[in-house]
């Protein structure tokens, strides 16, 4: 396999140790190469902009400008043309989490994932999708939007854009599920699913799923389920 044809991976993390064992696990793939590192979110934007990146492991806690602060000036200043950024958080629920998706994240992990995990990630975000598994979505938006106003209703015009049937299918979306389980519970080919997500995403102008649950919580048209 050529350099051209490799993902190019870009390493963020305030601890050399850290973005040493990453660079370490990248590289021992033959379809991935580490092209950039950096220790603080300044270092990275000056290293982004200068470096062509596919993919980002972004650490969230930094020193001068976090993961959140980087991802959100990052996707600000480049747009689509953006490298997709995976979000390395040390704890299970993160605070800064759902900012980072928020802010253009294509998702995140825990720092401690099993390495093959990881390396799918960096496949998947590199294909176009999102990297939170459905039951750690869950999890986030319950926790976070929880906090969301009882009188909060949807005010986003691009939802009125959307055909009932897609409407139908952001839902099912928002209950962090996979293409695959909403195949199953509104008996589509899955396939089709996709389809329905890709155009919800084009009409909405959201980059990946995972933007598309934050919509959906945040617009109030789905509300989290209380706590049992």
């Amino acid at each position: 396999m050529t350099t051209e044809a490799q993902i190019r991976v870009a390493i963020v993390d305030d601890q050399q140790l850290v973005r040493a064992g990453f660079r370490m696990l990248v590289e021992s793939q033959s379809d991935m190469t580490v092209v950039t590192e950096a220790g603080d979110g300044v270092e990275a934007l000056e290293r982004l902009a200068a470096t062509p990146v596919d993919v980002v492991l972004m650490d969230v806690r930094m020193p001068k400008l976090n993961g959140v602060e980087t991802t959100r000036d990052l996707v600000g200043a480049l747009g689509d043309s953006a490298p997709k950024v995976i979000v390395l958080t040390t704890f299970d629920i993160d605070e800064y989490a759902f900012a980072a998706v928020k802010a253009g994240a294509a998702g995140f992990l825990l720092k401690d994932v099993p390495p093959h995990d990881l390396l799918e990630a960096i496949r998947t975000v590199h294909g176009g999708d999102a990297v939170i598994a459905p039951s750690t979505t869950r999890r986030l938006i319950s926790h976070f939007a929880a906090l969301l106003p009882d009188d909060q209703t949807p005010t986003s015009t691009a939802l009125a854009a959307l055909t009932d049937r897609e409407h139908e299918v952001l839902l099912e979306v928002a209950q962090g599920k996979s293409n695959a389980e909403i195949a199953s519970s509104m008996f589509l080919a899955e396939a089709t699913v996709k389809t329905h997500v890709g155009r919800i995403l084009m009409k909405t102008g959201l980059r990946d799923r995972v933007q598309l649950v934050v919509l959906a919580y945040e617009s109030g048209i789905v509300r989290p389920r209380p706590a049992t």
